[in-house]
């Protein structure tokens, strides 16, 4: 709260009142403050916050709880993610929320004639903002934590007005006739199961209307086929009570047709109930006539959190009904004061706020959709899913490379069919654009759904996340910037993947592994030569291969896959982008993979090398020590006897050790050794395999990428034969000097062809070699 507030409060006449309000602001700038003492850095992995104890008996003051919620808040986050930390966006009308929460608690201690007072004043203040602000005339408020609860409420109400027996007869009176709500399959995933479990009804009774299929949008209740649906439960018995209708669904934010809707309720005696996040947008000043008509229904749902960024408000649910002692059996009223102070919070926050307020929160979210849709019009190969593109508070889009945006204009009457795999890697890529995109601009508050015919999509409903993430314009235009330089790297590496797996399956040694669920340019199992490997040693090179690739100087990502649900002994490769060279990186992965697994191959055979190495130098020394016996004798054996015999006649013996030889696997002599005082070396061993495109590459030029090409007039090919060029200019012999010149009595080596290089060489440089062996010819004959 700022000083001028807090100034007002210290003059108010209750002092109790102005030292929960400075409380609660110490409180609130306490949690806030997520800087870490460095005492705190130093403490034990299991703390006293970690663990529970018992209960102090002193007790502990406001400051050092307030600090174990701030430790318990924060967790064991690492310091870099604390100072980036922040509550949401928490301004002072969110304090006033919490200060109501309070102030709820201060005021139920009242004598009751004063709290009755008060809460009807409070209840009747909120209930006349609010149905005069969402255009509700003539209504009546409901507020409750649980946003469906005001809906199970309504089904109560409707169950008791419609069955005028239920009060006395409870459930019998519904066997014979049987109520039916309907809801669209557009809804939220549950919310027909919980109202039959929370009102005690069968399934049964539940009744999903498709949505269009043919004409209209796909996520609008068919009007015509709910109409039949009714007519064919009032034939069978059944009583139709109420339709739950969306102002917006929860995946796409898409308006049922309201205005025929209502008309076929008035026609069946049936109740309307509306929900949904558009229903915000009647506060302003124009409204669409899809959600104008919102207020001719008989009951809605507002969520006004999200909506305007207030912290743990209720829901309020609006409904028109003329018995209110019905309204109170079914629960929408209550003649306990203290359920009434519900509204308190909410009536705090919305008069810190005005109607001004109110209105410029709502316009601000329904503006920054607006800019994204724009936008999203220029964009290649993104696909939006929008009702009304002049007013649609929910942007639905999603990466779709069927048509770009002028192919559509062209084509508009041809629908492209793609099949299952593709439909499944489209809503794979989507699914990655999504979670790099809130990554990227998590102001913006983007996150994923899943619609039933366009797949995996990405949304962006700033009216439930705008307020409470501070989202702005620039947030907006930071996430077009991000999905400008996403869209390409999905085009590049959808139209990379079958090279991929082409390259995969002519290549000795690899295995090609389809997996529709990785966002990226496939994967891949080096397998080797051997189809008889152990699952064990094919997870050994494989493990080893995949950080060889990790090592190299490339803008690949190579991975073990998805942590759950992914193959087993793989090599995940990621995006990619245009110039990625997919014959070199399979290579790459070949040679790399044949080289670790001769190396393994290698120390597997050294035990067994070794081990029969120290058998045969056992025997060799002990028959060695049998022919020293026999040369130097018995006698010199004896101890005292030796000593003395070996003074006088000294025994010459050349010394006869044994060395093992790692790369010949061999027992060899020693005698080299002491003769030329050197020890050999041995063979040379074999050169470490690697690919046979070695690529001649530029500064600064990655692995795996092609160079560009035509630029600055200097293009791949023109180099490449340019180092050509330079090879044949270094090994072309030089030409043979005059007859008479030079020495004659000895032959000129150097002016002889290499027959070596000659079988290697291209035909320009075999016509020199020719020349040449000519020259030498005629050399030898003058000799």
């Amino acid at each position: 709260m700022s000083f001028a507030s807090g100034s007002k409060m210290s003059q108010m006449v209750d002092p109790t009142l102005a030292e929960m309000g400075k409380n609660l602001n110490e409180a609130m700038k306490m949690l806030e403050d997520n800087q870490r003492k460095v005492e705190e850095e130093n403490e034990k992995k299991y703390t006293r916050k970690d663990i529970p104890g018992p209960l102090q008996g002193s007790g502990q003051d406001m400051v050092s709880i307030l600090q174990l919620v701030q430790n318990l808040m924060h967790g064991d986050e690492e310091e870099e993610s604390l100072q980036s930390y922040r509550l949401q966006n928490v301004g002072e009308q969110g304090h006033m929320a919490l200060l109501g929460h309070s102030l709820a608690a201060y005021i139920s201690v009242l004598d009751r004639e004063r709290l009755r007072k008060l809460t009807s004043r409070i209840l009747s203040d909120t209930t006349l903002w609010l149905c005069r602000l969402f255009r509700f005339e003539n209504g009546s408020a409901y507020y409750h934590e649980d946003d469906r609860e005001g809906l199970l409420k309504v089904c109560r109400l409707v169950i008791h007005s419609r069955y005028e027996d239920y009060t006395t007869e409870g459930f019998n009176v519904l066997y014979n006739k049987q109520p039916v709500i309907y809801i669209s399959s557009a809804a939220r995933a549950g919310l027909g199961q919980a109202l039959c479990n929370q009102l005690g009804l069968p399934l049964s009774c539940m009744c999903r209307v498709p949505c269009n299929t043919m004409f209209g949008s796909q996520h609008q209740m068919d009007v015509a086929l709910l109409d039949k649906l009714i007519k064919e439960d009032i034939d069978s018995g059944k009583i139709p009570i109420l339709l739950v209708a969306n102002a917006g669904t929860p995946g796409a934010g898409h308006t049922d047709k309201l205005g025929r809707l209502k008309e076929l309720c008035e026609q069946h005696s049936m109740w309307l109930h509306v929900e949904g996040v558009n229903l915000a947008t009647l506060a302003l000043g124009y409204v669409s006539s899809s959600v104008l008509a919102a207020t001719k229904c008989d009951s809605m749902t507002l969520t006004l959190g999200p909506w305007l960024g207030l912290p743990a408000v209720p829901a309020v649910t609006l409904y028109r009904h003329e018995d209110p002692s019905l309204s109170l059996v079914a629960g929408l009223t209550s003649s306990q004061a203290v359920e009434k102070l519900r509204a308190l919070p909410l009536w705090l926050s919305l008069q810190y706020l005005g109607h001004d307020g109110i209105v410029e929160r709502i316009k601000h979210s329904s503006q920054l959709s607006q800019r994204l849709l724009e936008n999203l019009k220029n964009q290649d190969f993104i696909k939006t899913s929008v009702e009304d593109e002049h007013s649609s508070p929910v942007v639905v889009f999603k990466f779709s490379p069927e048509l770009s945006p002028i192919d559509h204009m062209l084509h508009s009457a041809q629908t492209p069919t793609i099949t299952g795999n593709e439909r499944y890697i489209c809503d794979t890529f989507n699914q990655w654009l999504g979670e790099q995109l809130s990554q990227l601009v998590p102001a913006s508050g983007v996150d994923l759904v899943e619609l039933e015919d366009e797949g995996a999509c990405v949304r962006f409903s700033p009216l439930m996340t705008s307020a409470v993430l501070g989202t702005e314009v620039q947030d907006v235009d930071q996430l077009v910037d991000c999905l400008k330089l996403k869209v390409p790297v999905l085009m590049c590496t959808l139209q990379l993947r079958d090279e991929f797996e082409q390259e995969v399956k002519r290549t000795v040694g690899l295995a090609y592994v389809e997996d529709l669920s990785w966002p990226g340019l496939g994967v891949v199992r080096y397998e080797g030569q051997n189809e008889d490997k152990q699952e064990k040693e094919v997870e050994k090179i494989n493990n080893e291969l995949l950080k060889k690739l990790n090592e190299l100087e490339s803008d690949l990502l190579f991975s073990l896959g998805p942590e759950f649900g992914g193959e087993k002994n793989c090599i995940y490769i990621g995006m990619v982008t245009e110039d990625l060279d997919v014959s070199e990186l399979i290579e790459t992965i070949a040679a790399t993979g044949r080289e670790i697994e001769e190396n393994s191959r290698l120390l597997e055979n050294m035990t067994e090398v070794v081990r029969k190495g120290i058998q045969e130098a056992q025997v060799q020394l002990q028959k060695a020590n049998e022919e020293r016996l026999l040369e130097e004798g018995l006698l010199r054996q004896i101890p005292v006897v030796g000593s003395v015999l070996n003074w006088f006649s000294p025994f010459h013996a050349s010394p006869k050790g044994r060395t093992f030889n790692l790369t010949a696997g061999s027992l060899e002599s020693t005698e080299p050794t002491y003769v030329s005082k050197v020890q050999g070396t041995g063979n040379t061993p074999p050169p470490t395999p690697t690919s046979s495109r070695a690529k001649q590459r530029f500064p600064g030029q990655k692995l795996f990428r092609r160079s560009l090409r035509n630029s600055d007039g200097f293009s791949e090919t023109s180099s490449v034969s340019h180092i050509d060029d330079l090879e044949r200019a270094e090994q072309r012999p030089a030409a043979a000097p005059p007859a008479g010149q030079g020495d004659s009595k000895q032959p000129d080596e150097n002016k002889l062809p290499n027959p070596e290089s000659a079988e290697d060489s291209r035909g320009d440089k075999a016509k020199v070699l020719a020349n040449d062996c000519t020259t030498s010819e005629e050399q030898e004959s003058l000799r």
